[in-house]
């Protein structure tokens, strides 16, 4: 999820029943039924002008992050028409980057802490644009639970990530290990691994995924509910994506590693959610120049449990690139399509086609819904929308016609 050698992360309401050139994308052109329709509601902000929901669970509840006057990023709740800060681990900022909420109200994230790192690494929380600012502090992956943010342990390094969790509290993401790895690039020096945390009170139990054969490090990015992960797998690189996602693999609830098929390319191969069904939804480089240097030419793909292959969802019209955030039991998927003159717009993907979600809210609004991070299984998105009037990007929630 980054641009050129690394892609950021474009990353009262109801329940209702780059440089290198590329390959021209396909792009779905057709439709979808104009009785589907969204509803926009705006959420509120911690004083500054950024803010974005990165996950919405079945209780319309939103998780995310909110910039504040200071320019500092605090990971947010939103629940009740209210925002609540969810504060650090000691450092200047925290974040939601993935969607990283269940059902329970658990949140999970990546925070800086007050620690200063001893080997300078430029760690994902900031390589990936997670963070804003560009610091020496050590980050870790934290849980938040009623009030009270708790520390998730690294697997013996400096640095963690905390990425998604599921509704029996089991949390994935990555840490490093205090190993040394030939592999690593830039100011990365730790391998890292995908871990699996169980948070009980005042306990955390540890358990790393090993990455597929021949690879050196593993990040996972989603679980659901049977307990299955999934992630990416190959080379210590810059600890973001690129040469570190060589392949996409699903890990058992026991941990046996596979592949997950992907669009063909060297690089990016990047798994960003799965559905209870075991279907995966993230994005991925198809085969062309610059895939094999570790340029971001990735499109959106979906690949269904058991399929050969996976498919490419395709770009909406006039862009180059698209990346698939997040998959509800439906089937229904949500993401965000870029790269062309028309800048980054959210997407909304089902039955086969791929629409731009501005398409499907009231006729002439100023507004430009700019992604579409999660959607829950009554059908209500939330991601980033940019105010017209005031300039600001704010978090918001669409949810279904049907929901009114």
């Amino acid at each position: 999820m980054r641009y050129s050698s690394s892609a950021i992360l474009i990353v009262a309401m109801c329940g209702c029943s780059v440089e290198a050139e590329v390959t021209e994308p396909s792009v779905a052109t057709a439709v979808l039924a104009p009785a589907l329709s969204y509803q926009i509601a705006k959420l509120p902000a911690l004083g500054g002008t950024l803010s974005r929901g990165m996950a919405i669970n079945d209780r319309s509840w939103v998780a995310g992050w909110s910039n504040r006057p200071d320019g500092s990023r605090h990971a947010a709740l939103w629940r009740n028409g209210g925002i609540t800060d969810l504060l650090t681990l000691g450092g200047p900022s925290s974040t939601v980057a993935w969607p990283g909420l269940n059902d329970e109200g658990m949140v999970v994230g990546v925070s800086h802490t007050a620690e200063i790192d001893p080997l300078n690494e430029d760690w994902s929380c900031e390589a990936g644009g997670f963070l804003p600012e560009s610091t020496n502090l050590v980050c870790r992956g934290f849980v938040w639970k009623d009030g009270e943010m708790q520390e998730l342990p690294t697997l013996g390094g400096h640095h963690g990530f905390a990425a998604a969790l599921n509704n029996r509290g089991q949390v994935v993401g990555w840490a490093e290990t205090p190993v040394h790895d030939p592999t690593c690039t830039g100011v990365q020096v730790l391998q890292f691994r995908a871990v699996v945390w169980e948070p009980k009170k005042n306990k955390v139990k540890t358990r790393e995924l090993l990455p597929f054969p021949g690879d050196s490090t593993s990040a996972a990015t989603a679980i659901n509910d049977r307990g299955e992960a999934v992630g990416i797998s190959g080379d210590c690189d810059q600890a973001v994506g690129r040469f570190s996602a060589r392949h996409a693999v699903l890990w058992s609830k026991n941990g046996k590693v596979t592949e997950i098929p992907n669009l063909g390319g060297v690089t990016w191969h990047t798994p960003l959610d799965i559905n209870a069904a075991g279907d995966v939804v993230g994005f991925s480089n198809p085969a062309g120049p610059g895939d094999p240097d570790g340029e971001f030419i990735s499109h959106a793909f979906l690949w269904t449990r058991g399929a050969a292959k996976a498919l490419d969802l395709g770009t909406l019209p006039g862009d180059l690139f698209s990346q698939a955030f997040a998959i509800n039991g439906r089937g229904q998927v949500v993401g965000v399509s870029f790269g062309g003159a028309s800048g980054s717009r959210g997407f909304l993907w089902q039955d086969g086609v791929m629409t731009n979600l501005n398409d499907l809210v009231a006729p002439g609004s100023p507004d430009v819904l700019l992604s579409a991070q999660d959607i829950n299984d009554e059908g209500q998105i939330t991601g980033r929308v940019l105010d017209h009037a005031t300039g600001e990007t704010l978090a918001f929630v669409a949810t279904p016609s049907s929901c009114r």
